[in-house]
C-alpha cells in the first residue's frame, strides 16, 4: 500500500472533477455518456484499490490525508477510512456505475447535466463516508442533496416539485440538529475532528440532547417510521437513476450517522433511549410491511420495502445494549451490528434492482401500476428470470445476500429479547407476501392486454447491468466473509466505546 499516496482524494475529486468536464459544451458534448461511464469506471477501480489495500487487523484509520482548510477555526481537510467506511465508498462507486449506463439511452434531453449530477453526487457521498473532519461531514452532507435534488426536480415525474420541496424541508429539518450538535461538541473538545469527540467526557444531560440532535438528523435520512414519508413520494417522482442512488446510498448516510456520531459520543444517552429507536425499527419492519402490502405503484411498493428493511439497520444498532445486558460476554452484540452493515450493503444492492427492474418496464410502457401489467414472463422472459430472482432476494430467501444480514440482525435479537426477534421476523413473512405477490400480478400468468404482449426482452446493455447486480446479490448471500472480515475490527472496537460510559 502506497501510504503517501492521496487515494481518498483522488476517489473524491476524479467524478467530482470528471462531473464538471461532462458538463463542457452542455447537450452539444457528443462525449458526454462514454466520458461519464469512464470516471464512474476508474472512481470504482480506485475504490476497490480500498479494499484490498485495507488492513482487516486494525480499527485504526486507514488511507488518512490531514491538510489545513480554515486555519482561523481549526477546521481541516481530514479524511480517513475504517471497517465502516470502506464497504459504502465501494457501493457508491459501483452504484454510479450501474446509474450511468441506465441513463444510457433513457435520458434523451439534457443528457450531459444528467451525467453531471451523479458524478457530482457520488463524490460528495464518498467524502461524507471518508470525512474525519465534522464541519467537513457537515459540508458535503449537505452538498450531496443539491445535485439529487436536481435529479428529482429536473428529470422527475409530474408531482417532482412537490416530491423536491418536501425532500428538501424533511432533510433541512434534520440538518439543523446536526449543526447545533457539531457546534457544541467543538465547544466542548476545541475541536472539530469527529474521532476527538468519541473520547470527550460528556454529562448525561449533555448526550441526552446531543443524542435527540443525532437522531432526528439521521432517522430522517434512514428514515425512520414517523420521518419516513417524504420517501415514497421521492421514489415515484424520481427517474430510475434517481431512485437507485435513493436507496443505494442516501439511505445509508443515516445508518452510517448514526454508528459515526451517535453511539460512540453519546453511548450513555444510546442506552438510556434505545426502547425509543427499537420501538420505531419495530414499527417499521411490521406496520410499513403491511403498508407495502397495499400499494398499487410498483415503486412505492418498493419504498416501502426499503424503509422496512432499514428498519433492520437500526434495530441492529441499538439491540446491543440490551444484548450487553443480558450476556455476560456480549458476543451477540458483533453479530447485531455486522448484520445492521451487512444489511445496509445487501439492501443497497438489492434495492438498487428491484428499482432498475421497474424502470425497464416504465421504459417501455411509462406506467409503474401494478394493474397495467399482467404475464410479463410471455413476452420477456430474460427479465422474468431477473426480476422475480431479484423479488426473491427482496423477500429474505438463503442463498442471497438478502437473507444474511436480516438473519445476523435476528439471531442477535434472540439475546437481546424474544419478542424483539419475533417482531423482526416477521418481516419474513411480510416480505414474501409484498414482493412475490407484486410479482405474481406483474411477471405471471396470462398476457394481460396488447401492451403488454408487445413487449421486448432486455437488450444486452440491460441485461449485464441486472446480471452485475444478481452475481454480487448471489456472492453476498453465499459468500459473506469478505465483507464481514472488513468491518469486524471496527465492530468490535465500536462496541467497546459502547460500553464504556462517559459520565
Amino acid at each position: 500500500m502506497i501510504t503517501n499516496f492521496p487515494l481518498l482524494s483522488l476517489i473524491i475529486w476524479l467524478p467530482i472533477i470528471g462531473g464538471v468536464a461532462v458538463l463542457v459544451n452542455g447537450d452539444d458534448n457528443p462525449w458526454a455518456r462514454p466520458l461519464s461511464l469512464l470516471v464512474s469506471l476508474l472512481t470504482l477501480v480506485l475504490s476497490i484499490g480500498l479494499y484490498t489495500g485495507f488492513d482487516n487487523t486494525t480499527y485504526q484509520m486507514q488511507f488518512v490525508e490531514h491538510a489545513s482548510w480554515i486555519t482561523s477555526f481549526n477546521i481541516n481537510y481530514h479524511l480517513g477510512i475504517d471497517g465502516f467506511s470502506t464497504p459504502l465508498i465501494i457501493l457508491t462507486a459501483f452504484s454510479t456505475v450501474i446509474v450511468v449506463v441506465a441513463g444510457w439511452q433513457v435520458i434523451e434531453q439534457r443528457v450531459s447535466q444528467y451525467m453531471a449530477a451523479f458524478l457530482i453526487m457520488s463524490g460528495l457521498m464518498i467524502a461524507v463516508f471518508a470525512a474525519l473532519d465534522a464541519i467537513l461531514f457537515y459540508v458535503f452532507f449537505e452538498a450531496m442533496l443539491i445535485p439529487l435534488f436536481l435529479v428529482i426536480g429536473i428529470w422527475g415525474g409530474p408531482n417532482r416539485v412537490y416530491a423536491t420541496i418536501k425532500f428538501f424541508l424533511y432533510t433541512l429539518f434534520g440538518s439543523v440538529f446536526l449543526l447545533l450538535a457539531l457546534l457544541y461538541l467543538h465547544h466542548v473538545a476545541g475541536s472539530f475532528s469527529i474521532l476527538d469527540y468519541h473520547d470527550v467526557a460528556l454529562s448525561m444531560e449533555e448526550q441526552f440532547w446531543l443524542f435527540l440532535a443525532f437522531l432526528i438528523a439521521f432517522a430522517v435520512k434512514v428514515p425512520m417510521w414517523p420521518v419516513h414519508t417524504w420517501l415514497p413520494d421521492a421514489h415515484v417522482e424520481a427517474p430510475t437513476g434517481g431512485s437507485v442512488i435513493l436507496a443505494a446510498i442516501t439511505l445509508k448516510i443515516g445508518g452510517y450517522g448514526l454508528i459515526r456520531f451517535a453511539l460512540p459520543i453519546t453511548p450513555d444517552a444510546s442506552l438510556a433511549l434505545d426502547w425509543l429507536v427499537i420501538g420505531l425499527s419495530l414499527t417499521a419492519v411490521v406496520y410499513i410491511g403491511f403498508v407495502a402490502l397495499v400499494q398499487t405503484d410498483m415503486k412505492k411498493l418498493i419504498a416501502y420495502s426499503s424503509i422496512a428493511h432499514m428498519g433492520f439497520v437500526t434495530l441492529g444498532l441499538f439491540i446491543v445494549f440490551r444484548i450487553f445486558a443480558n450476556s455476560a460476554t456480549g458476543s451477540g452484540a458483533v453479530l447485531a451490528v455486522e448484520g445492521a452493515m451487512v444489511q445496509m450493503i445487501s439492501h443497497g444492492f438489492i434495492a438498487a434492482a428491484m428499482f432498475l427492474c421497474v424502470g425497464v418496464l416504465y421504459d417501455r410502457m411509462h406506467t409503474r401500476e401494478i394493474s397495467a401489467y399482467g404475464g410479463v414472463a410471455n413476452t420477456m422472459p430474460t427479465f422474468a428470470g431477473f426480476a422475480v430472482f431479484f423479488a426473491m432476494a427482496n423477500a429474505g430467501l438463503p442463498g442471497t445476500s438478502g437473507f444474511v444480514g436480516e438473519f445476523m440482525v435476528i439471531l442477535a435479537a434472540f439475546q437481546a429479547n424474544f419478542w424483539f426477534a419475533f417482531l423482526a421476523a416477521t418481516t419474513l413473512i411480510l416480505g414474501a407476501a409484498y414482493s412475490l405477490w407484486m410479482v405474481k400480478r406483474v411477471i405471471f400468468g396470462e398476457v394481460a392486454n396488447e401492451n403488454v404482449a408487445k413487449l421486448e426482452d432486455i437488450n444486452r446493455r440491460e441485461f449485464w447491468m441486472l446480471a452485475s447486480l444478481a452475481i454480487i446479490i448471489l456472492a453476498i448471500g453465499l459468500w459473506p466473509a469478505p465483507l464481514t472480515e472488513v468491518m469486524h475490527a471496527s465492530v468490535e472496537h465500536l462496541l467497546t466505546q459502547v460500553s464504556q460510559s462517559k459520565i
